[in-house]
């Protein structure tokens, strides 16, 4: 079964992250385990999703690990052309949702594991497929954590996110937070006596806005990236019951995506700093003022150096000269600083096909892919023979 084949049914299963996508890792599992692969498949919490890891090759040494989510974003709302979830080939482009972001990786990633089933692999090839990876790097913590119990870890992480078959080494991290803003209600008729939780946003939004001055002007520069800073960005603002009423809550969502020399943290600490400023000059007005900032989700950055022996491999198996850093996140932070692993983003695609209708993947794309991990294979069938080697 070749990639395209293998598409064309991964992009059927609607495995939109608010729905399981069990049936998607049986189908893998099942042609997986056909092919001779050793497979374990590893619940969610409430059993509804799962991850799926599987070794073709020799048990019991490091291997190279393709790493590749399942879950795609939903459809709702978006006008399509075509059938989301029905494979449309036209023009030398494969439709569908997920065709780009990232079913497309996932499918040649199967099809290279059945070519190794049927060589003699002296280093093992692994496959990690995740769920949830688009609302934030869920799943795939509980597959680190089972795999940081192996004896013989993975030596080498190619995560398959749509690069256009560019090697990246990096990408930004992410800080997603609200910020729950508390004044006191009232009658609009006697606002002044009140105090507006909206105003109290607005401000932090302006001491948001402020950071980001900062960071752009004055915080570090990575030119390897097209925004080469660290952003700060609200996404979402929810306030107010009706308009004769002085609101006594507002709350606003918020995110930090930094460049690798930039520790989130610390970004974190000066905003929580102003919303304290900001409540604590309300006081006078409404003792309860209050500005709190919680943290929903976090994963850290990408940062593979350059010249070090992962890129350089990679490199080596696409024909390319240079490489690239990624404005979106990964799971490749994850599997770098959670196990270790060094981690380069490698895939078939543009994300700027992602998320949106009529996403599409080119087949040009897709054979450059099955390409570079047929090179893979042919490295693997020679034993790693240490750490400061090539494959």
């Amino acid at each position: 079964m070749d990639s395209v084949t293998i598409l064309e049914k991964l992009i059927a299963f609607p495995t939109v992250s608010r729905d399981s996508n069990i049936e998607l890792i049986r189908f893998a599992a099942d042609l997986l385990e056909e092919a001779g692969a050793t497979c374990q498949i590893l619940y969610s919490p409430d059993g509804s999703k799962a991850n799926l890891f599987a070794t073709m090759g020799p048990i019991g040494v490091r291997g190279v690990l393709l790493s590749g989510h399942t879950d795609v974003v939903p459809v709702d709302g978006q006008d399509w052309t075509v059938p989301p979830f029905v494979m449309t080939e036209r023009d030398g482009r494969l439709y569908g949702r997920g065709a780009a972001d990232m079913k497309g990786f996932v499918a040649s990633a199967l099809a290279a594991a059945l070519k190794a089933s049927k060589m003699e692999l002296r280093t093992p090839v692994h496959l990690a497929l995740t769920y949830d990876e688009e609302i934030g790097c869920i799943g795939v913590r509980g597959l680190i954590e089972t795999l940081r119990a192996f004896p013989n870890p993975p030596l080498l992480c190619i995560v398959g996110e749509p690069t256009g078959m560019q090697v990246a080494n990096g990408h930004k991290g992410k800080i997603s937070a609200r910020a729950v803003c508390r004044g006191r209600e009232g009658h609009s008729a006697l606002a002044p006596l009140a105090l507006n939780a909206i105003h109290l946003g607005c401000d932090f939004v302006g001491a948001l806005r402020g950071e980001q001055e900062w960071l752009a002007q004055s915080g570090t520069q990575d030119d390897d990236y097209d925004i080469p800073y660290t952003t700060v960005h609200v996404g979402r603002i929810n306030a107010g019951i009706a308009l004769n009423i002085v609101p006594n809550l507002c709350t606003l969502d918020f995110e930090i995506r930094n460049v690798a020399a930039d520790d989130p943290d610390e970004i974190l600490d000066r905003l929580r700093k102003q919303a304290d400023h900001i409540a604590a000059s309300a006081h006078g007005i409404a003792a309860e003022a209050a500005i709190e900032i919680d943290v929903l989700n976090t994963y850290p950055g990408l940062d593979t150096p350059a010249a070090s022996q992962a890129v350089q491999f990679v490199k080596s198996l696409t024909g390319a000269n240079d490489t690239i850093k990624v404005a979106y996140g990964t799971e490749g932070g994850l599997f770098s600083r959670d196990l270790g692993t060094p981690t380069v983003v490698c895939g078939p695609g543009s994300m700027a096909q992602g998320h949106r209708p009529d996403e599409f993947v080119t087949i040009e794309q897709i054979r450059r892919c099955d390409a570079m991990l047929s090179n893979l294979l042919e490295r693997l069938k020679s034993p790693w023979r240490g750490e400061d080697q090539a494959i």
